[in-house]
């Protein structure tokens, strides 16, 4: 037996994940499943860019660019600054962005 989160667990018992979990972590994969989201996360790698840096580089417009942002923003899988009126975003998650790296690596390896 061992003591796990206030509770004795036999030693053959299974951890089952909560809800809550599996919803965060459909959700990550979910935003890891769009191509436009793996372009903008994997370009604030480099650096904190603006909607319009980020549109620009991407040959996005700008509201496809906020929109996939504002979905970003809403799993803390990136964060913005303020600077005057400009808002510029870069990544939130270290491990999300590992996970993608490490998937972009998988993918290019032959």
């Amino acid at each position: 037996m061992t003591e796990e989160k206030g509770r004795m667990k036999k030693k053959d018992e299974v951890d089952t994940l909560d809800e809550e979990t599996l919803f965060v972590v459909s959700q990550t994969f979910k935003a890891l499943a769009d191509p436009t989201r793996i372009r903008i996360l994997h370009l604030l790698c480099e650096k904190e860019m603006s909607v319009n840096q980020i549109a620009e580089n991407l040959d996005l417009r700008q509201s496809t660019v906020s929109h996939q942002l504002r979905f970003l923003k809403n799993l803390r899988l990136v964060k913005y600054r303020r600077a005057g009126t400009t808002i510029f975003y870069s990544n939130d998650d270290e491990h999300v962005i590992h996970l993608l790296q490490q998937t972009i690596n998988h993918a290019q390896h032959n």
